[in-house]
């Protein structure tokens, strides 16, 4: 095993902190971390499962995975080079990722600009502008999931996107109609941005208005300003990987992060659709109409965003493990 070079407890300490700005379903922040002899592990945190909406663990091995690039982010800002095992003990399913800083390493001025963007970085659930999102942000994209060992279709225009809209509407429908679904997101529904997870009722964006093109989450009961219509033409961005193992989720969420810090760094905002995702038979109805024999692990609207609101997290003394 590499031996890791020391790590104080405050550069431990940072380095979390960077590592739980990375989004979860329903914000519930499944993670716990681990400063083990230098190392730092990140943990899933059982009691942190959504047993609805979560049955597997998918989307909580996606929020690991995008905490886990953002920890590696911050040791790299740090001047650290660091080893990154996925699922480094079979015998031990919850930890799911180990982080060995291993060297001093020169930052580039591209990753010095994704950990800049990780504090900025936020699930902007309110309408987008029309303008377009241009081409070179839409390569970047496409660049961003390959270096992760992922792939990102990029969606656009009025076909396209009406066939990728009615898979997400035709999950929404499947999800809204369970009443467990519903119960276990209303539970993680706040009134207020004063609680330390969950999505707060502000964060939410409008509800949603008969006619609009993808389906949201009703996380609150606001209502739509008049003459903000939801994003006519969107971009749809679909992520997925080659198979669908607890691995290859992880990767799903290290390069669904980087994506999104990606998406953040060129002054556009992005919110998640996790719904066809979510549902079976329309996970596979996506895969199908990509017309791919890979897995879609997530699907993401882009465009330039209005002022949109983040969401809390935990104090560190919440999720960090104490020697």
């Amino acid at each position: 095993m590499t031996t890791p070079l020391t790590l104080t407890n405050t550069a431990f300490r940072d380095v979390v902190a960077a590592a739980v700005r990375a989004p979860s379903l329903h914000n519930s922040q499944p993670w716990r971390f681990r400063n083990r002899g230098g190392a730092i592990e990140v943990h899933l945190d059982p009691a942190r499962r959504l047993p609805v909406a979560d049955p597997t663990g998918w989307a909580a091995r996606i929020a690991c995975g995008a905490a886990t690039f953002n920890a590696h982010l911050a040791l790299t800002a740090m001047g650290l080079a660091a080893q990154v095992q996925l699922l480094p003990e079979p015998s031990s399913p919850q930890l799911l990722a180990r982080l060995i800083p291993t060297a001093a390493w020169q930052t580039t001025p591209a990753e010095e600009a994704l950990f800049a963007a990780i504090e900025r970085r936020f699930s902007n659930r309110e309408p987008f502008y029309p303008a377009p999102v241009p081409v070179h942000a839409q390569v970047q994209i496409a660049e961003a999931a390959r270096a992760e060992g992922a792939w990102a279709d990029i969606l656009s225009g009025p076909a396209c996107v009406e066939a990728i809209s009615e898979i997400v509407r035709a999950a929404d429908a499947v999800l809204a109609a369970d009443s467990a679904y519903q119960e276990e997101l209303h539970a993680w529904t706040r009134p207020d941005r004063d609680d330390r997870d969950g999505v707060p009722a502000p964060s939410g964006g409008p509800v949603r208005q008969t006619g609009d093109l993808l389906p949201r989450r009703a996380y609150g009961n606001r209502e739509a300003v008049p003459g903000g219509d939801f994003d006519p033409d969107p971009l749809l961005v679909v992520l997925g990987t080659a198979g669908d193992t607890p691995a290859d989720q992880l990767r799903a969420g290290i390069a669904l992060q980087r994506v999104l810090l990606t998406i953040t760094d060129a002054g556009l905002a992005a919110s998640m659709l996790s719904q066809p995702i979510e549902d079976p038979a329309e996970r596979d109805s996506l895969r199908r109409a990509l017309d791919r024999c890979e897995v879609p692990q997530m699907v993401l609207r882009v465009g330039t965003g209005r002022a949109g609101y983040p969401t809390p997290r935990r104090d560190l003394a919440e999720v960090i493990d104490e020697p």
